[in-house]
């Protein structure tokens, strides 16, 4: 009969492998005890080998422990073993085969203990429940009651969540279009200023204009006053004698060898008299009766008012000889008839204007001032330009005289 050699994947003890009987390999557990060369016994355990192996064709065989026990059983050995052991109980490893009868005994020891334990708690587990169960019945109500109330606290917490969403979308709603009118307000507001800008440009425009009106009311109010002091008629009219010439406002009137005069300056001082006339007789009321004064300048002349004579220039061309200018020379007694007028006027109103130089107006002569009792006329015809330019020079005495008196009477 032949053998094979094997060790417990335990413990690494050497298995003897025996040929038994037929039935006796068919045992349970087909373990049996024998005796080695040294008396000690063995262990021998019954295993069917696979085909592989070069076992023979019996459908199992013994294994028979060979050699001392106590040889192998090393403390490494053990503590392997122990551990291995451990390993399979707690379900980390799996058995490995053969084993021999004391490692197979051990194990089979630790199963039964684990299914004791397993049993043990299958019983805790048992009374667990059916304790659970009857407590379970009593509670069942009450954890009705409570699904209940939870189910009707959560469709209230739903439609809470549903109001707060319809709220959010109402909220996200107001914020865009409060986002909108914030922008429309951010563009009023750069248009306002825009406005404010302009307003104040406009100010300040205002601003300055009103300082200039407030400096020219104050030059109009000092001009005003400026002109409250000063004569109209002084300031108007400026008569002034240069030797024999009678001067008015820078225009002379008369001629003389010396000094050839030109007819342009003659007529513009005549033009000069008769505005200087005609102004005083408005200021006094007076209405001339023969003749009106029409003060146009070097073209100045009287208009009959009986229709007796047609108008009487007082402007000469220089063309003709006017010393024989007969219609000159009525302009010119006329105009002498005016101031007489004038004087007559005066002196109804007030009686203290008393003019300088007497007048006979129907011989167009003019008293001389030193009361030497010469006079002087008036015409051209039959004179001469010295006593002419005399005469007219005694006139715009009498009309200086006259001025100032109008003058004085219209400041009272």
């Amino acid at each position: 009969m032949s053998s094979f050699r094997f060790v417990c994947q335990r413990c690494n003890r050497p298995l003897k492998l025996w040929q038994g009987e037929p039935g006796e390999a068919q045992e349970d557990g087909a373990r049996s005890m024998e005796k080695t060369d040294g008396g000690e016994p063995q262990v021998s355990a019954s295993r069917t080998l696979p085909d592989d192996v070069g076992m023979s064709e019996q459908s199992s065989s013994n294994f028979i422990l060979l050699g001392k026990i106590t040889s192998l059983r090393t403390l490494s050995s053990i503590q392997k073993t122990t551990a291995e052991m451990f390993d399979i109980l707690s379900g980390q490893k799996e058995m490995d085969l053969p084993l021999c009868e004391e490692c197979t005994d051990n194990f089979l020891k630790q199963l039964d203990s684990q299914i004791a334990l397993t049993e043990l708690d299958e019983q805790i587990y048992r009374r667990y429940l059916e304790t659970k169960v009857l407590k379970d019945e009593d509670q069942r109500e009450t954890l009705q009651m409570e699904l209940q109330a939870l189910e009707l606290e959560e469709a209230k917490l739903a439609q809470e969540l549903k109001d707060v969403d319809e709220n959010h979308a109402r909220i996200a709603a107001d914020l865009r279009a409060a986002q909108a009118e914030t922008v429309e307000l951010q563009l009023q507001e750069r248009q306002h200023l825009r406005d404010f800008s302009h307003l104040k440009w406009q100010q300040q425009e205002l601003s300055d204009q009103l300082t200039s009106v407030e400096n020219q009311l104050w030059y109009a109010s000092v001009q005003l006053d400026r002109l409250k002091k000063t004569n109209i008629f002084d300031a108007t009219f400026e008569i002034r004698e240069e030797g024999t010439l009678g001067i008015i406002n820078n225009f002379r009137l008369g001629r003389l060898p010396s000094v050839p005069v030109g007819w342009n300056e003659i007529n513009a001082a005549w033009g000069q008299a008769a505005l200087l006339l005609l102004t005083l007789s408005k200021a006094i009321g007076l209405q001339f009766q023969r003749y009106q004064l029409m003060a146009c300048g070097n073209h100045s002349y009287l208009k009959s008012l009986t229709g007796d004579c047609a108008d009487l220039p007082l402007f000469a061309d220089g063309r003709e000889n006017v010393f024989w200018n007969n219609t000159f020379d009525q302009a010119i007694l006329a105009f002498l008839d005016c101031l007489q007028q004038f004087e007559e006027e005066a002196e109804k109103q007030a009686g203290d204007l008393c003019l300088p130089y007497r007048i006979l107006l129907e011989e167009g002569l003019i008293e001389d001032p030193t009361g030497s009792g010469e006079w002087y006329s008036v015409r051209t015809h039959l004179n001469t330009e010295e006593q002419w330019t005399k005469a007219l020079k005694l006139m715009l005495l009498n009309l200086k005289r006259s001025l100032s008196w109008v003058s004085s009477r219209y400041h009272q």
